[in-house]
């Protein structure tokens, strides 16, 4: 039995492969201190069937920041020509195990009204272990007979802009959580990508987005995850959360996380770090979590 829609197995892929409603979507991504190319290793070896699904072109094209979320019509276009839309199930995983991108994009499916989305439990890494099959070399080119009509929805999961955040600050109606590394929340440890200042959002909780993973990529029990929310003091009940990082992607991990632990409407705030740390007109805290 599956745990959940939205976390799937890998013995579930596998006999899934050549079903005619999954599309298999790679979105693995590496930070910019990581030397390793996720196109490259997506040729190198992936899941047999899978698609490439970039989180660095998948963005709104007009604004500075990295992973900004494109309009659902710009998002539309670009699923749409991966064989994703109506009546088909996304199944995404990346080579971090579901640590870095397959979340996001779990995310992004689900903030455009799309919820048959599941993450590959374990990722890439859980798939190799366990002697599943890959495959190399270019994808197959998709064309315009393979593409999906896709229907964007209202409804799914808010992305949140600086504007919202501040407003947070004065009325504090939701609890906001880090998922960055304790250090960089904590402002002892270089951002990976250039910022005025280190640190977080004033009140904000730090989980990092790595607690959620067991050792072998795969996500930790509900009950393990409720405990860990509670344990940063994010309540999982009708108060509303928000979710952030460095540049929006892992933020979606918790949002995962709390998904899988009941609550399924935890915003993303989409600049991120890579806003708020650059801006002049925004209070910065630093110190351990509170």
């Amino acid at each position: 039995m599956e745990r959940s829609d939205s976390l799937v197995s890998g013995a579930w892929l596998q006999a899934h492969l050549d079903a005619p409603d999954v599309v298999i979507l790679d979105a693995t991504s590496f930070l910019p201190t990581d030397p390793r190319d996720a196109r490259s290793c997506f040729v190198d070896a992936r899941i047999p069937g899978a698609r490439f699904f970039d989180v660095n072109d998948i963005v709104d094209p007009t604004s500075p920041l990295s992973h900004a979320m494109p309009s659902p019509q710009t998002f539309l276009a670009k699923v749409s020509k991966l064989g994703v839309g109506d009546g088909i199930k996304a199944v995404v995983y990346d080579a971090n195990g579901g640590s870095n991108a397959a979340m996001r994009a779990w995310f992004m499916f689900h903030a455009v009204g799309h919820d048959d989305v599941a993450v590959l439990d374990g990722g890439l890494p859980k798939w190799l272990a366990d002697g599943r099959p890959i495959e190399d070399g270019p994808d197959r080119a998709l064309s315009p007979r393979d593409y999906r009509h896709f229907t964007p929805r209202d409804g799914g999961p808010k992305v949140i802009r600086k504007p919202d955040l501040l407003d947070n600050l004065a009325t504090h109606r939701a609890v906001m959580v880090d998922a960055r590394s304790a250090e960089r929340y904590a402002g002892t440890a270089p951002e990976p990508r250039p910022s005025r200042a280190t640190g977080h959002v004033p009140g904000a909780r730090n989980i990092p987005f790595s607690t959620v993973f067991n050792a072998d990529k795969t996500v930790k029990s509900t009950e393990e995850l409720r405990d860990i929310f509670a344990a940063a003091s994010v309540p999982l009940d009708d108060r509303p959360v928000i979710a952030m990082c460095g540049t929006g992607v892992t933020a979606c991990v918790l949002a995962f996380a709390a998904h899988l632990a009941g609550k399924s409407d935890v915003a993303v705030y989409d600049g991120s770090w890579e806003e708020w740390g650059n801006a002049l007109d925004v209070p910065i805290a630093s110190g351990p979590n509170p």
